[in-house]
């Protein structure tokens, strides 16, 4: 156990808000698994305060039950409090969302950043279980997030996709959503991650990278042509890790 996650409930809810859809499932905090099937429902457009809140509770009616209820965003979270809007709609800046998603639903919640929750599941439960030394976890989708840990512990809210590379954030320029859009190749996308990496360590020096993301199930087709000092492996968990950590983070952060 991350010495930041006190022990707690054994199981939680976890929902994950991201760019496209809101997932959201019972899960089993003690062994890192769903306790029931994954409820989806597509993100609203414009994903406003009050419409990602009808949204998670219309989830979480679907899910039923009750509990500890953690919840991500795909942005900074300082005391429940969201503080930037990269890849979300600008009207969050300044939410308290732990109140708003409290009162929507009824019930009390933990708000954090996407990538630290999947950072939390990975590190507990896939790939950097055990792992005692400095580790980053990049999540690679519409953007790059990261959540690095230090002894096991999670400083939270690095957002080191915005990192500057080529002239801009680094997730401009090396992201999933990018390869897509660019069409490119795996082999070239894997050389653009390969320079994003060469910076992190620079900069960090970790003794280990996780590369998560729904992307991450694909790691064959790109992972090999990384050629860096750092130990890179592919997350255990992928598209789950967001879920999983946001129950893990609640069952420790609410009472």
């Amino acid at each position: 156990m991350a010495p930041s996650e006190r022990s707690g409930p054994a199981s939680a809810i976890g929902v994950d808000v991201g760019g496209s859809g809101i997932k959201g499932a019972p899960v089993d905090v003690v062994g890192g698994a769903f306790a029931a099937d994954r409820v989806r429902i597509p993100t609203p457009q414009p994903a406003t305060p009050a419409a990602v809140a009808a949204t998670i509770a219309e989830v979480l009616g679907q899910l039923g039950g009750s509990g500890p209820t953690g919840i991500t965003m795909p942005a900074v979270v300082r005391n429940g409090v969201v503080e930037t809007a990269a890849n979300i709609d600008p009207s969050w800046i300044g939410v308290d969302a732990a109140d708003l998603f409290g009162t929507a639903l009824g019930r009390p919640v933990a708000v954090l950043n996407d990538a630290d929750a999947a950072g939390l599941a990975e590190m507990r439960f896939g790939a950097g279980k055990g792992h005692a030394g400095s580790v980053v976890v990049v999540t690679l989708g519409t953007g790059i997030g990261s959540a690095v840990f230090a002894e096991g512990t999670l400083v939270p809210n690095t957002e080191l996709g915005h990192l500057p590379l080529h002239g801009g954030d680094a997730e401009d320029w090396a992201a999933d959503s990018v390869r897509d859009r660019e069409d490119l190749s795996w082999k070239h996308w894997a050389q653009r991650l390969e320079q994003y990496f060469e910076l992190l360590e620079s900069l960090l020096w970790p003794e280990l990278i996780i590369v998560g993301g729904g992307v991450s199930k694909k790691a064959e087709k790109f992972l090999p042509h990384i050629d860096v000092r750092t130990p890179i492996v592919a997350a255990q968990l992928q598209n789950e890790a967001g879920i999983i950590g946001a129950a893990v983070h609640a069952a420790s952060h609410t009472s």
